[in-house]
């Protein structure tokens, strides 16, 4: 593939995140920890985290919380050129509360994002240049239903992306607080055509898009019926909030293959947030690094079972980690139980 100044630029929202410390209640506890997030920025760090140059597009406001937000961004190695930031007096930083879960409790979230600074961004405000700098481009279906005009700006992007010869990877990553089954359909059937990696779950498969079948042939569907050229969809199994067993299978429509590999059972989950987007960046990156579904597969697998134990939206782990995790992973005899 052609050399680009960077391998993956996202877009989409930066949020605030606040949770109670300790398993503590939304409803009784007097403090909360902040820390940053957003899909597209967990995908952007992960990336980058394993070894790749990345970037995010998105709004901030210009105050104190858009320059937290910009420091942390720029911590896990994500290129901060594309960032527009929000001098009006209305400028807001979107906010959600999360609560972590303990059995029989489940986890809890509470959002306050109505008109942040993202559903502010122009076209205008993007710099032309951005739409040959990359080899990839990615952005989800959150993106899509944050409002109208955020759904205008990354519907042309992912047009003016791929025009610029960029690889174009969407998360479905659907939200039923933010748009309905029927307008999330209408909207993605639309842009599929120009989807070549589609990361969806088997149940917005079944619900939303009302695919009938095996999973394989629905998986192998989306690359039939749009020209999809990868597909990927998780396979969680929830036993608790702290234990959960996490797997994936992943569709190449160039081989005509399905890949799989035993799931990671029994997970200590410390935080469930970012998983999935954690999975997104072990595939891209796998993807973008060796040119390989089944390596693909592998780094999204382990990438995303690593960030189920580690606090926060981001992940941590680097390139040395997660080699090491895929390394016991797939051996045969003993594996020490200490990196020393």
């Amino acid at each position: 593939m052609e050399h680009k100044e960077f391998d993956l630029i996202t877009f989409g929202e930066i949020m605030l995140r606040l949770s109670p410390p300790m398993n503590e209640r939304m409803v009784r506890g007097d403090i909360f920890e902040k820390r940053a997030g957003g899909s597209e920025l967990n995908v952007a760090s992960g990336v980058s985290l394993l070894g790749l140059r990345t970037g995010i597009i998105s709004k901030l406001p210009e105050n104190e919380l858009g320059t937290y937000i910009k420091n942390r961004i720029r911590f896990v190695g994500v290129s901060d050129d594309y960032l527009i930031y929000d001098e009006s007096q209305d400028a807001r930083l979107g906010i959600y509360y999360y609560e972590s879960g303990a059995a029989p409790r489940k986890p809890a979230i509470v959002y306050d994002r109505k008109s942040a600074s993202i559903n502010h961004i122009c076209l205008d405000e993007i710099p032309e240049s951005v739409y040959t700098s990359t080899r990839c481009f990615h952005t989800s279906g959150i993106s899509l239903a944050l409002s109208k005009e955020v759904r205008a700006v990354a519907i042309e992007l992912i047009h003016r992306f791929k025009k610029g010869g960029a690889l174009i990877s969407f998360d479905v990553n659907y939200r039923a607080n933010l748009w309905s089954e029927e307008e999330c359909r209408a909207t993605l059937e639309e842009i599929l055509p120009e989807i070549d990696v589609l990361f969806v779950s088997e149940e917005t498969s079944r619900r939303m898009f009302q695919k009938q079948g095996q999973l394989y042939d629905i998986m192998k569907s989306y690359c039939d019926d749009f020209g999809v050229k990868l597909v990927a969809t998780t396979q969680r199994i929830v036993k608790s909030p702290r234990k959960h067993t996490f797997g994936s299978v992943i569709y190449d429509a160039a081989t005509d293959t399905h890949y799989s590999e035993a799931p990671y059972e029994d997970i200590d989950v410390v935080d469930r947030i970012g998983s999935g987007d954690a999975y997104v960046a072990g595939v891209l990156f796998g993807l973008l690094k060796y040119n390989d579904a089944e390596k693909a597969l592998q780094f999204g697998n382990a990438t995303s079972s690593v960030k189920n134990t580690i606090p926060g939206d981001l992940p941590s782990s680097d390139f040395k980690e997660i080699a090491g995790i895929i390394k016991a992973h797939t051996a045969t005899g003993p594996v020490s139980e200490m990196s020393r």
